[in-house]
């Protein structure tokens, strides 16, 4: 007997979450969130400052921090980048019973330095890794994808950091320029999913939504013969609580209905056709 998507799709979640586990198991996990902890979380102002004067800017810190923390020396003749750190000041003021304690902001311009200002010790390598290769009949299976979704598709400009997002309020997806084609369809099925899956309006934790629809995208790139391994575990594991993957495993059977009935929709190998349907318009911006 054939083999059902069912089971198919059965076995690539068990496939997904051994994966997962071995990242936490190798140490890198661990290792790279120590890396992170390290790092101040900058206000939006600060990031503002950075960005301005240093467009490619990654990881950034002090000179001694650089030096005492991660063992790497920031190159001769570097130009570094002032920031704003809060620097609050503690007075006493006079009421009417005794004096109290009244902190008054403050900051004070401080020098930080991007990564590629600095050299010394590798640091641990980055647990996402961008996907890179070419897609076999590409445009068709992008086209398949779009009509299955229902939705418009733009590429255009999106935060840093982002590569897709689905616009529930104006029921639309857009993709990131630029990509790579398997990183493109990967950023496309992960997109549907939240469509599908996160339309409701439902107020429901974050991450429980990123392990669902990028674990939805591994399965479905898995079997459509694109390997997103190298991207789709560390994204699961950055999102996951702890290495006993809860939000996975919450999720198990509602991922895997979703990623079948994708697969179903939009494999090659299918026995009938769907129902004829409009093409949706693909433009960009």
């Amino acid at each position: 007997m054939p083999e059902s998507t069912h089971d198919r799709v059965k076995e690539l979640t068990r496939q997904l979450e051994t994966g997962i586990q071995d990242l936490y198991a190798s140490g890198r996990y661990g290792e790279y969130l120590a890396m992170l902890s390290k790092f101040h979380k900058y206000s939006y102002g600060n990031i503002m400052l950075i960005m301005m004067q240093c467009p490619h800017a990654s990881m950034v810190a002090g000179f001694q921090t650089w030096k005492k923390e991660f063992q790497r020396n920031v190159k001769k003749g570097e130009r570094g980048i002032r920031v704003l750190a809060p620097c609050p000041i503690r007075r006493k003021l006079d009421s009417d019973e005794e004096k109290e304690d009244t902190v008054i902001p403050y900051f004070k311009a401080v020098t930080v330095f991007d990564i590629s200002q600095t050299e010394g010790k590798e640091l641990p390598a980055q647990i996402v890794t961008e996907l890179t290769d070419d897609v076999e009949g590409y445009n068709d299976l992008f086209n398949s994808l779009v009509e299955y979704s229902g939705l418009p598709v733009t590429f255009e400009p999106l935060p840093k950091g982002y590569k897709g997002s689905f616009y529930r309020e104006e029921q639309r997806i857009s993709l990131a320029p630029g990509m790579s084609q398997s990183q493109t369809i990967k950023t496309l099925v992960h997109e549907i999913a939240h469509s599908k899956l996160h339309n409701d309006g439902e107020k429901r934790d974050r991450s429980q939504k990123e392990v669902e629809a990028e674990s939805v995208a591994y399965v479905v790139c898995n079997r459509l013969g694109i390997d997103t391994s190298d991207y789709s575990f560390g994204y699961v594991a950055g999102w996951s609580k702890n290495k006993e993957l809860p939000e996975l495993k919450a999720s198990l059977e509602l991922i895997r209905s979703t990623a079948a009935g994708m697969i179903d929709a939009i494999s090659p190998e299918k026995e009938t056709a769907p129902p004829e349907r409009k093409a949706q318009k693909i433009y960009t911006r």
